[in-house]
């Protein structure tokens, strides 16, 4: 059994004079002194220390009030969500599950252990309320994988539950003016690593600047692929949004290696296209269904109840979850199948060893730029076909094939911003713009499709149909309102492109 919680703490330089009196900082009644807590935590991380190049820290401690597992990723800067488990000797699987796209099949060593001597204040508020913890931290680091030792004090205030930031900042400065400074290293786990680094001190990698189209590419290449592995752990914890944004990170690779296979080899980038379909595929078996029943949900709710007839709510809940267990098993089972580490091994070494041809050695903007043209080509010849159909099946499916092409020329204007500036800044604006307008037409059509299956069910259960064929007029209202708006609209966007 694992808890959760949002950690906000900064850390400072110990200042030889001790701790300035902070009574009456932003409503700091009481400074009560906790006592001293000893700590004993041993630090994990594979050999080549994957989970701390990402700021993730993952430890086995003991001592103090929160003895067990902790595992921790970054949010931002400050700010860590920590997921928490009971004291075991060894590592829970749900733990292990979490860190899995980073370890794969790696075996997590212990790497560091820290032995602190943690000196506690509560600051109060005028009704005894936790407002922050306070501490001042001696610590004892020793390289378990061959090192050091390194020796440092250190200030830790971290922010009560449901606290304010704001306190902090006032907590802060009340430190700087007593002459404590904030700390050089994110976390004590970082610190440890540097200092009792073998050799020369550790240093973090660092990314020369792109300079030639294949850079840009695989820049854009390399930010989704990260996208996609620090995903993994929110999207077993059910994170909202988390399994959208994933599935977003995997068609932003596919169709880069589409748009751009000019200056990546798609022989080689096809068939690891492929392999990211059937993840969003996977990714999406609920998310679609999720997104199908919220609307159904709002255009009900929009229906007089004198003309809801039969149990159109109940059944439209009973369609909706149906099938959410099974599918959140399936994809939980999918995180940890071979298939997808393997695509995970393959992103890694596809970026190392990129397929590059010879526009990926060029000056950049003119090779990206003819890609994006290129694919803003596609969906004109795509709307222009549209246009020319009758309403029905075929221009349905030619909006949609439509859609899914201004995807991709967001997605290649996207990784052209740094190159082309402000002229794909506006395409990107621009597909934006037309995806969503798409969007709604392609939710209508399965919304439709969907209502007739409902509609279905109902009548053989001897319900009234009547509903759900209002609500089918309705979608189909919609989708003429958006196939009306489109000629307008495509218009604009064709002028905005025009000097791309």
């Amino acid at each position: 059994m694992t808890d959760s919680k949002r950690e906000i703490e900064r850390k400072y330089e110990s200042a030889d004079s001790g701790l300035p009196d902070l009574t009456g900082v932003a409503g700091v009644a009481a400074v009560v002194d906790k006592g001293v807590a000893h700590l004993d935590a041993t630090y994990y991380d594979t050999g080549d220390e994957r989970l701390a190049a990402s700021s993730v820290t993952l430890r086995r401690r003991t001592g103090g009030s929160d003895a067990g597992w902790h595992l921790k990723f970054p949010v931002a800067p400050g700010v860590r969500d920590e997921i928490h488990a009971p004291l075991s000797d060894t590592l829970p699987d749900d733990l292990a599950a979490l860190v899995r796209s980073r370890v794969r099949d790696s075996e997590l060593l212990p790497v560091v252990r820290l032995r602190s001597d943690r000196d506690v204040r509560h600051l109060l508020d005028a009704d005894s309320r936790l407002l922050a913890e306070m501490s001042v931290d001696t610590v004892h680091a020793e390289r378990l994988t061959g090192g050091g030792e390194a020796r440092w004090t250190e200030i830790e205030v971290e922010l009560a539950d449901g606290g304010d930031p704001a306190l902090l900042d006032k907590v802060e400065k009340r430190l700087r003016k007593a002459g404590v400074r904030p700390s050089a290293s994110s976390s004590k786990l970082a610190r440890a690593l540097e200092e009792t680094a073998p050799g020369k001190r550790r240093k973090s990698p660092h990314l020369r600047r792109p300079v030639t189209a294949g850079d840009h590419v695989l820049a854009y290449v390399r930010t989704q692929r990260d996208a996609i592995v620090e995903l993994d752990p929110a999207v077993r914890r059910d994170a909202e949004d988390s399994v959208h944004s994933m599935r977003v990170a995997t068609r932003r690779l596919r169709s880069t290696f589409k748009s751009f296979g000019k200056i990546l080899d798609r022989t080689v980038t096809d068939p690891v296209g492929d392999e990211l379909k059937w993840l969003a595929g996977e990714l999406g078996l609920d998310r679609d269904r999720e997104v199908l029943t919220d609307r159904l949900t709002a255009a009900l709710d929009e229906v007089p109840d004198g003309l809801v007839r039969g149990p159109v709510a109940k059944r439209l809940h009973s369609w909706s979850s149906a099938e959410h267990h099974g599918a959140r098993g399936r994809l939980l089972g999918v995180l940890d199948s071979r298939r997808y580490l393997a695509l995970l091994d393959t992103l890694d070494t596809l970026i190392a060893d990129p397929p590059l041809l010879k526009a990926a050695g060029k000056e950049p903007r003119k090779p990206i730029a003819k890609a994006v043209r290129k694919d803003f080509r596609k969906v004109s010849g795509l709307i222009g076909q549209a246009a020319d159909l009758e309403p029905g099946t075929d221009r349905d499916l030619a909006l949609h094939e439509a859609r899914k092409k201004t995807k991709r020329t967001r997605y290649a204007a996207e990784a052209a911003e740094p190159v082309l500036g402000k002229r794909a800044k506006t395409m990107v604006k621009s597909m934006k713009s037309l995806q969503n307008l798409l969007g709604e037409h392609q939710d209508s059509v399965m919304a439709r499709q969907a209502l007739r299956e409902l509609s279905a069910v109902a009548h053989a259960a001897g319900e009234s149909a009547f509903t759900y064929g209002l609500l089918h007029e309705r979608e189909e209202q919609r989708a003429a309102r958006v196939e009306a708006e489109l000629p307008g609209r495509w218009d604009g966007i064709k002028d905005s492109a025009a000097d791309l």
